[in-house]
């Protein structure tokens, strides 16, 4: 390979160079796609109005629930992908990369078509009202025609990362958030084809990064690349990528219903400009779990590998790593939002002497003090939820998703507001993140002990 010598360094390199090789072009590719989606709301905010920033976080829930689907393919085939590397089998990582192909293209048709038929419902389902549904439907409709493109470049995208191209990836990615910016801009304040200007943005620079993943798979010198005979569906390949794909998928399921809950509780108790407050301060939060999660990225290969290869010791130590970077970035985003929380709203929103704008604004910083006042431990959650399905264990994966997203903010969002109003909404989320935090720890635990039985078994075995 070109870009650098072989997937199997993951089993012998240093690891901390390792990581940061892998995590730096993650998270420079993440970050500049969180950065769009910022850009994207500043766009909309200035050049459409505050109402329309709240029809774009109206569609939310169904974003998340085409993004349980792609994660699912994604996250699963990368994982699976991983470890058949790690153990030595490259026939079987190709029929993983035909496999994921045809379910993307699958189910991608199939969210698109049902999207299309019940959007209206759906969106009324998700909080929305006469006011703002133009907005939500003129950008959901644009989306879902673009579902099957958005579907194949994430999941192309993660196969590209794990089989030892993780600069390419970014390059990619880059090249995706450039063209939208620019064409965004070109849409909103050129054409003035307003917030559905932006959803097509969206889809033509995924079309064209898209492109460039498909030359990278035809190429003879690709480490993967497509062959005759990887595009059939294999039972036992869809079976393992679903399995251990679950655990995104219900995180990003259940982050679907919880977005249709804080939705409708911020508008029975604050208005529709609340929902709009909820999508700044879900964008600005966003941003720090993107570089958490490019670091995720960074680790997954190495985890995949080494726990394939049964190298334990370094399974352990470059867990210990990434925990501690995502912790640190987790923490500046709780420094910067509660030091600057007007500053950063104003961002996306400025004072023009409406009622409608400075309301918002209020809404959104105090929201934003609020969200944030726990987010130091947020990184050790979210790394460990990953870790857990990089090493194949799915059901604890799913467990550690579905308690933080099911058994404790649900009631929450339920309950608080009753007491509290709109704050009883902002409080739920802190408050859910520190239980989930405490079971993370708790099953990360009992999993590194049975790590270290079976370092000390291998070394007993090279002793005899």
């Amino acid at each position: 390979m070109k870009e650098q010598d072989s997937p199997l360094s993951l089993g012998t390199d240093d690891l901390s160079s390792l990581l940061k090789r892998y995590a730096m072009p993650a998270i420079i590719a993440m970050v500049s796609s969180s950065l769009y989606n910022m850009i994207d709301s500043i766009f909309i905010g200035h050049g459409v109005g505050p109402l329309a920033i709240s029809g774009l976080a109206l569609t939310m829930p169904l974003m998340n629930l085409a993004a349980a689907f792609g994660a699912m393919v994604g996250a699963g085939s990368a994982a699976l992908t991983s470890i058949r590397l790690g153990q030595g089998n490259k026939p079987a990582a190709e029929m993983i990369l035909g496999n994921v192909v045809l379910l993307n293209i699958t189910m991608g048709i199939g969210f698109m078509f049902l999207g299309l038929y019940f959007l209206d419902d759906l969106l009324y389902l998700f909080g929305a009202s006469e006011n703002t549904i133009g907005y939500a439907r003129d950008f959901m409709s644009v989306i879902l025609m673009g579902n099957i493109v958005t579907h194949l470049y994430l999941g192309l995208n993660n196969q590209l990362r794990v089989s030892g191209y993780p600069r390419k990836s970014m390059y990619v990615m880059l090249v995706s958030v450039g063209v939208n910016v620019v064409l965004a801009a070109l849409f909103i304040f050129v054409f003035g084809w307003g917030i559905k200007g932006s959803a097509l943005a969206t889809v033509i620079a995924q079309l064209v990064s898209l492109s460039i993943q498909i030359v990278h798979f035809t190429r003879p010198d690709s480490f993967l690349r497509f062959r005759r005979g990887i595009f059939r569906f294999k039972w036992d390949i869809i079976k393992n990528i679903i399995g251990i794909g679950m655990a995104p998928f219900f995180i990003q399921s259940c982050a679907c219903v919880v977005v249709i809950l804080i939705n409708n509780a911020l508008r029975n108790n604050g208005g529709d400009l609340y929902i709009g407050a909820y999508g700044i301060v879900n964008r600005v939060a966003f941003l720090f779990v993107m570089v958490v999660m490019g670091l995720n990225q960074g680790m997954q290969p190495i985890v995949g590998y080494n726990y394939g290869a049964e190298k334990y010791d370094r399974v352990i130590k470059v867990l210990g790593m990434t925990i501690g970077w995502a912790m640190a970035i987790t923490t500046m985003g709780f420094i910067v939002s509660e030091v600057f929380p007007y500053a950063v709203v104003h961002l996306f929103v400025s004072e023009d002497g409406s009622g409608e704008a400075t309301a918002l604004i209020d809404a959104a910083a105090h929201g934003l003090k609020i969200i944030m006042m726990l987010y130091p431990v947020v990184g050790f959650q979210i790394v460990v939820g990953n870790f857990f399905q990089y090493i194949g264990k799915a059901k604890r994966a799913i467990l550690l998703s579905l308690t933080r997203q099911m058994l404790f903010i649900i009631p929450l969002l339920i309950i608080l507001p009753d007491f509290w109003g709109a704050d009883g909404v902002w409080y739920a989320m802190p408050i859910a993140d520190c239980a989930a935090v405490l079971l993370a720890a708790v099953l990360l635990f009992f999993q590194l002990r049975q790590f270290r039985r079976q370092i000390a078994a291998q070394r007993y075995e090279r002793m005899e």
